[in-house]
This record gives C-alpha cells, structure tokens and sequence, in this order.
C-alpha cells in the first residue's frame, strides 16, 4: 500500500450490536482525515445479507455491502454481543476466512470477538476480551488466548476489549498511517484523557463505588489477584493473608478500607460474578456453572448468588431468556 492509497475499513455489524464501539471507532478516523487535510481512512458498513439491521440501541443502521462483497477491504471489524452467530455459519464463516488468505486484517470489538471466534480466525492469536466476558469466552473457547489487555494487535488480526477500547483501537491506526502527532491531536478532539497501546490492561471495577483494581493499595491488590487464579477451587483466607504477608485481621482491616468489604464477602462476591457471566453469556448447565465458581452443589451457589445479587441464579437466567432474539440467543449487549 503506497503512502496517498486510502486505508479502507468495513465494519460488519450484528443484529443488536453495540452501537458505541462503531462510532467510537469510525469518529477518530474522520477526525484524523479531517487533521491531515485528506482521506487517510475510509469505511464501509457491511451486514451479513446487505439488509439494514438493528443496533442494541434499537437504532436502524443501512450497510453500504452484504459480506460476500468486501474483497476491496484493508481490514474487517466484526461488531456484535457475544451470542452473536450468522444466519449461515458455513457459508459467512468461510467468506471470513477467504478473506483473510488474501491478506484482510481481521478483527473485532467486545461481543464481537465471540463470532470471530467461532469462525476459527483466532486459532494461533491472542484476543483481547471485555473482563465481563472472559468467563464465558473461556469456557466456549479454552484453546484461545485471551488477555484483558485493553487491545491486541498482530498477525494480521485486532481486537478490542469494549467501546472505549475501540477509540485506542483506531487512534493505534491513525499513529501507524499517519504519525504519533495526529494520533494525539485526535485524542485531544475527543479529549480522550489516554491513549494507551498494547500491553495496558482493562481498569476493572472492584465492588467499591469509586475504585478500580489498579487503585487498591498493593496488599488489596494482590489478594484480588489470587482470589480471581482461585475461582473454581475456592482459596482459605487464611492462607491468602500468609500469601501476602500480613495477618488475617490486617489484612479485614485493609481490605474493608479499601473496598467496603471483608475477604471473605469480596471474594464471594467475585465467583458470584463469574456465575453470573456464565448464566448470561453461556449455555453452561447450573451444576456445571457451580463446579466452576468452587460451588459443590447447585444448590450452595444458588444461596449464595441469592445474598449477593437478591435473585436466583434460575430466575436471572430467565429473565435473561426473555430477551432472547431467536434460536436460543441471548440478545447482545455492549
């Protein structure tokens, strides 16, 4: 590609998919035409069929092509929730790949990275996904590498992890086409506060209002960390204060400070949340959806998933249900 070629970028949209990471995407590529004073960048909005289809917003989106006719294409960003499939898997899935031969870089943004997956075009590659996913992702795709940095670029594939992450995504491809200078003017239109490469992981909420794990203090921070490398065999408290190097009543005392919670609720409450992914973004049974947040009976989990989130893991999963779109899938969300 010569250096006056326009780079030209089709997003392959979902029924429901998130409309966010399509704007937060397609915005800084016209702000950087716009600074460099031409069409560095062009985009086509491309659906399975051609027909219009219906973000999450419940907005109606027209594409501009149906798959089978983006052969012109530099690069393809699939865009949806992560129950996402195509209406014709074999014939779509194999489109995917044909265009990959032929050298289209590939890629996807949050839910989206689920069909991506499940075209085969992530076997070899390392897939950034939304810490909201990862339960999920892994469970459907244990062979995967899945990282919760905020992006990944390379091998001729890109993820990433949500909306915000797909500004990072983009402002990555105005640096490499057109300079760090535009990258940042970019970033200053938007006032995007950071504009972070590779290698940056996603800033997780914890279950404290106004904190992330990256702000706990180091003795908070490395607990969280073996409480989520020990979710399906639940670790003793005990045992983690010693990790740590401090007492178990030190270790209470910081903790409740920093996140208004003891160990022990925290911890809870964290395979409490990967059930929870597992019943909205799985087709996991209950008793598989226990074995792996270290319950040893349905039934165990069910009380405790009831004290956390004031619902049974059933009736979460049925009202789940309720939105679900058409053969058995969950309707996407950002």
């Amino acid at each position: 590609m010569t250096h006056d070629e326009i780079i030209q970028l089709g997003f392959l949209i979902f029924p429901g998919f998130p409309m966010a990471c399509l704007t937060s995407m397609i915005e800084p590529l016209r702000a950087a035409n716009e600074i460099a004073g031409k069409t560095a960048f062009g985009w086509k909005l491309v659906s399975e069929d051609g027909n219009r289809v219906e973000a999450s917003a419940k907005v109606w989106f027209e594409p501009d092509m149906a798959l089978e006719d983006c052969d012109g294409l530099d690069h393809l960003i699939l865009l949806s929730g992560p129950s996402s499939k195509f209406a014709d898997p074999v014939s779509s899935e194999g489109k995917l790949r044909k265009l990959a031969r032929h050298g289209a870089v590939i890629g996807a943004v949050s839910g989206g990275v689920f069909p991506l997956a499940r075209s085969g075009l992530l076997e070899g590659h390392t897939a950034s996904v939304h810490w909201c996913y990862e339960a999920a992702f892994a469970a459907e795709f244990p062979d995967v590498d899945a990282t919760q940095d905020v992006i990944v670029v390379g091998g001729r594939r890109m993820t990433a992890s949500g909306a915000a992450a797909a500004f990072d995504l983009s402002l990555h491809l105005v640096e490499a086409s057109l300079g760090a200078g535009v990258a940042t003017e970019v970033a200053c239109w938007f006032q995007h506060p950071l504009v972070r490469g590779q290698g940056v992981s996603q800033r997780k909420p914890t279950f404290a209002a106004e904190s992330t794990n990256d702000m706990l203090p180091e003795v908070v921070r490395h607990s969280v960390e073996l409480f989520t490398q020990n979710l399906e065999d639940p670790i003793n408290i005990a045992d983690v204060a010693d990790m740590v190097g401090v007492s178990v009543r030190q270790l209470e005392r910081i903790f409740y400070k920093a996140t208004g919670k003891t160990p022990f609720h925290y911890y809870r409450s964290l395979r409490m949340h990967k059930a929870r992914q597992l019943l909205h973004y799985s087709k996991e049974t209950m008793g598989q959806i226990a074995l792996a947040v270290g319950c040893s009976t349905t039934s165990a989990m069910s009380r405790i998933y009831i004290e956390v989130f004031g619902i049974s893991p059933q009736e979460d999963r049925k009202k789940v249900n309720m939105f679900r779109v058409r053969d058995n899938t969950i309707a996407p969300s950002a």
